[in-house]
């Protein structure tokens, strides 16, 4: 498919589910990601302090084995049911389908939008790292994502060779009808700047989860979209 050539009106018209666009009460505020944590009763209590306070939940745990990330994310997906968050698994369908997580980030090694909604349904939220590539956003979009996800913005302790993205990016992928995520290094101090420049969701793991006073991060953070 030659995306370039697709109009605006043809891509946002993908980005639309069972009639209704794709975001919802979910789509605005601080989206929470897990850290690496191989302990499950430590993780559960550090997510339980700030969960109350996340628009979005994503469960990611890069050097766990597959039973261990099971365990984990059965548990925060009962614990995001209860608290009314969403929950989405980073990178591994399987797993988002088989705990009935509410969706999946995929990034550029996984699988296309379109593919993951047929396993997951047509109300799943399907999330797309499109790094700094305005173009991979556009194909996300037209494949039906739920958001596109841009970043890094600022030097990422998580993830420190990640590509820059700039506010540029937000602004030209408006546009394309979906909820648009900032995420690498941003904090509180910064997290106003990015807003501004367009972002729905600031995806923050560190900023939280190493903060002295999570709930006071978790805060801060919310305080940047008032």
């Amino acid at each position: 498919m030659n995306f370039a050539a697709e109009n605006i009106d043809t891509i946002t018209d993908r980005a639309t589910v069972g009639g209704t666009r794709q975001g919802g009460s979910w789509s605005r505020g601080v989206y929470l990601i897990t850290p690496d944590d191989a302990d499950s009763e430590r993780l559960l209590a550090r997510v339980d302090a700030v969960l109350g306070h996340a628009a979005l939940l994503q469960y990611r745990n890069k050097s766990a084995s597959p039973a261990l990330r099971r365990v984990q994310a059965e548990t925060l997906n009962a614990r995001c049911k209860a608290h009314g968050v969403p929950l989405v698994v980073n990178d591994d369908l399987a797993l988002a389908s088989a705990i009935g997580a509410d969706g999946v980030h995929l990034g550029e090694d996984d699988r296309d939008a379109d593919e993951a909604r047929d396993v997951l349904g047509p109300s799943a939220i399907i999330g797309v790292s499109c790094y700094d590539d305005l173009e991979r956003a556009r194909a996300a979009a037209a494949s039906g994502a739920s958001y596109i996800a841009f970043g890094a913005f600022f030097p990422s302790t998580t993830k420190p060779n990640a590509r820059r993205a700039t506010g540029d990016l937000l602004r030209d992928s408006a546009g394309f009808g979906l909820p648009r995520v900032a995420i690498g290094g941003i904090t509180p101090d910064n997290a106003r700047s990015v807003v501004a420049a367009g972002a729905d969701l600031i995806a923050v793991i560190s900023g939280v989860f190493d903060a002295p006073d999570p709930v006071a991060a978790m805060r801060a953070y919310r305080a940047c979209f008032d």
